[in-house]
């Protein structure tokens, strides 16, 4: 029999108000300049715990949170649990002469699910994940040359545009074939639609006869599959009593998205169809993770990890800004790399105080971009997280707030530099379904 509760429909009321948060943060056009180039800027995401320690979620295991980017982790589960995240950024970007720009936006963390079918040895899960993101706005402006001394000088913008990414859906299994290994695997969803535009206007101290502002757009929606595995493995009594060290891995495989593309051309903001659908597919490259955990005892938790994907084989018919299949790209391989620390200060003492009880948290992650300006090399990010798991009085829930500050780019040439502030607010709850009752 399944218990139900106003908790849990709290819950399913929670995780309905944030959907339509995912369609802000596809049209959000608030974003890094970077996220203009290939399929946008990619998003990695494993837990609110996993993102606090440097993103290095890989190898983290605990009965308090679903790790949703490795699937042998799956397996040992007691509760039912559900949790979704949101982020707030504020975003500062500059360019070689200083000049600045601010920029705000809120995207959502994801949606997670996962149930034990047989107790610490079956479970199953489901994700809803961003895959990457597209979200920036710049404007170039310029004066044109009069053709005859009547004519006016004119000035114009050109306005770039982009927003969208592309979304994952994740589903599968893990199993527990002993105290120490479990192995799970899952199918990825991917899809979304990416577009781009480009809006040119004109200004004149006179008439501007013969100039038409224009207003051009890219619209591209992209599907397809891929399939990933994953392995959890720990030991414990290392050092200790109470000691064990985790080392999870992950594959996930490569993937062929079916592309359509409509380009439109218009005035002002009417615009009209030009030629057919053009189709075409994008090939992502496989993915490699590892990590690393280790739990001195029930207050501690050190946690390493990171990923690699060689985007230097990406391939598509279709083009995107920084990739053009008949020319020479500019991607780089993408790895990332973080490591972070947690302290609980009561362990697992559920009699201690609340501030005892709270998880405190330090992370720092460092990632080299498959995107790679061509005046730089590959793009860099350097970040770092402090973050706090608050427990509630609803046993098996926590409420994790999670503040980060990083910087990407620099500035030489035409290129920027951002510095963004993120924080991070996620709900995860834990309870006991689909239980018989017993007579006693």
């Amino acid at each position: 029999m399944v218990r139900t509760d106003a908790r849990l429909i709290l819950v399913a009321l929670l995780l309905t108000a944030l959907l339509p948060l995912t369609a802000f943060a596809q049209s959000s056009s608030d974003g890094s300049l970077y996220s203009r180039f290939g399929l946008g800027e990619i998003q990695t995401f494993s837990s609110a715990q996993g993102e606090a320690l440097g993103h290095s979620g890989i190898a983290l295991h605990s009965l308090n949170y679903l790790n949703i980017s490795n699937p042998g982790t799956w397996a040992d589960q007691v509760l039912t649990r559900a949790s979704a995240g949101f982020t707030y950024q504020n975003l500062r970007i500059s360019d070689a002469s200083n000049a600045t720009s601010r920029l705000a936006s809120g995207f959502l963390n994801g949606v997670q699910f996962g149930f034990p079918i047989l107790e610490r040895q079956l479970g199953v899960a489901i994700g809803f994940v961003p895959y990457s993101r597209v979200g920036y706005r710049v404007v170039n402006e310029g004066i044109l040359a009069p053709d005859t001394p009547a004519r006016d000088t004119v000035g114009y913008a050109v306005d770039f545009t982009g927003s969208g990414g592309l979304q994952q859906v994740v589903g599968g299994m893990g199993y527990r074939f002993n105290r120490n290994v479990s192995i799970g695997a899952s199918l990825n969803a991917i899809f979304g639609i990416i577009e781009n535009g480009r809006r040119t206007s004109f200004i004149s101290s006179g008439p501007t006869a013969g100039y038409i502002p224009t207003n051009v757009s890219t619209s591209t929606r992209l599907n397809g599959f891929t399939a990933s595995i994953g392995t959890y493995i720990n030991a414990r009594r290392l050092i200790g009593e109470d000691d064990f060290i985790g080392v999870g891995a992950t594959f996930t495989l490569p993937a062929t998205l079916s592309g359509k593309r409509v380009h439109t051309l218009g005035e002002q903001l009417d615009r009209d169809t030009l030629g057919t659908v053009v189709g075409g597919n994008v090939d992502i490259p496989w993915n490699v993770g590892l990590g690393v955990s280790y739990h001195p005892d029930a207050r501690w938790t050190v946690s390493t990890g990171g990923e690699y994907a060689p985007w230097t084989t990406f391939r598509s018919t279709l083009s995107f800004p920084g990739y053009d299949p008949e020319e020479t790209s500019n991607l780089s391989d993408r790895w990332q790399i973080g490591t972070g620390i947690e302290f609980v200060p009561g362990g697992s003492d559920l009699l201690a105080s609340y501030p005892a009880r709270v998880g405190y948290r330090l992370g720092i992650s460092y990632e080299q971009s498959y995107i790679s300006p061509a005046e730089s090399g590959a793009l860099r990010t350097l970040a770092g997280t402090v973050g706090f798991s608050l427990p509630t009085v609803q046993s098996g829930t926590r409420l994790d707030i999670n503040m980060q500050v990083g910087r990407r780019g620099k500035t030489e040439g035409a290129l920027v530099r951002d510095v963004f502030y993120r924080l991070a607010v996620s709900v995860n709850i834990g309870e006991r379904w689909f239980q018989t009752p017993r007579l006693r």
